[in-house]
């Protein structure tokens, strides 16, 4: 399963999380969105109850022991095992979401991944849509799915969003601000939900992983977004988002 989710969204900051707008039904048939739209909608995107523990099962048990001859996983007692989270980590391969599916396994958990509206197209996205992932139109997000994250989180599930956006084998680039966004609005719709972010570094032997290397998975201090609350939204999204910039690159260090 090749899941490549995006943070690169815009959540204007003076629109409600709650909004009925939805940006993509202006889409017109022959728009290269459209159909991606209308073929994998947030609000279908389920846990499928026999897919999904199967397919955990093989990655975690078959795939990933076959492939790499060591899997490190560093803080696995920083996965909260109930409540709202989002996992938020680098992204250096296609790879990375077996081994976030792993750690979150880990914490008895299952995930929901945000994807690229592309991903959610033919085979592979018959997969996704039933193992809990929902997409994202990069170019012209939808409100109705930023919204359906936000629910997520109400129901307080655990998300995972990649925050640089994309895949960078080299470096930690600038961190998309669509992450920051959605956790401050769900934490802004209940006083108590208590969300948490939680860094995550992936570390591969190779820039390119190759069969029989090595991983390592560091895992950082859940961050309280409800200490981001008070002040304008998006001047605290702002800050949100360099501190978690900043403990990426601390683990990323190590």
């Amino acid at each position: 399963m090749l899941i490549n989710s995006s943070a690169d969204m815009a959540l204007p900051a003076d629109s409600p999380a709650d909004s009925s707008a939805d940006s993509s039904a202006d889409l017109s048939p022959d728009h290269p969105d459209h159909w991606a739209h209308h073929r994998c909608p947030a609000m279908r995107s389920r846990l499928s109850p026999w897919l999904t523990p199967l397919m955990y099962f093989l990655g975690r048990k078959v795939v990933l022991p076959a492939y790499f001859s060591h899997i490190e996983v560093i803080g696995q007692e920083n996965i909260p095992r109930k409540g709202p989270v989002i996992l938020a980590p680098t992204h250096q391969s296609y790879w990375d979401s077996l081994l976030i599916g792993l750690i979150g396994k880990r914490s008895g958990r299952y995930l929901r991944f945000m994807v690229t509206a592309d991903e959610c197209l033919g085979v592979q996205g018959w997969f996704i849509k039933r193992l809990g992932g929902f997409p994202v139109h990069v170019r012209k997000p939808s409100i109705k799915t930023l919204r359906h994250g936000i629910q997520l989180l109400q129901a307080k599930e655990m998300l995972v969003i990649y925050p640089e956006g994309n895949i960078f084998r080299d470096r930690i680039n600038p961190l998309k601000p669509g992450l920051a966004r959605i956790a401050l609005r769900a934490e802004q719709s209940h006083p108590h939900l208590n969300t948490k972010i939680v860094p995550i570094s992936l570390e591969y032997s190779d820039q390119y992983p190759r069969w029989r290397g090595t991983v390592t998975v560091r895992i950082g201090t859940p961050m309280l977004v409800s200490h981001y609350k008070a002040g304008a939204c998006k001047e605290q999204s702002q800050k949100l988002t360099t501190d978690l910039q900043t403990e990426l690159m601390a683990l990323a260090s190590h």
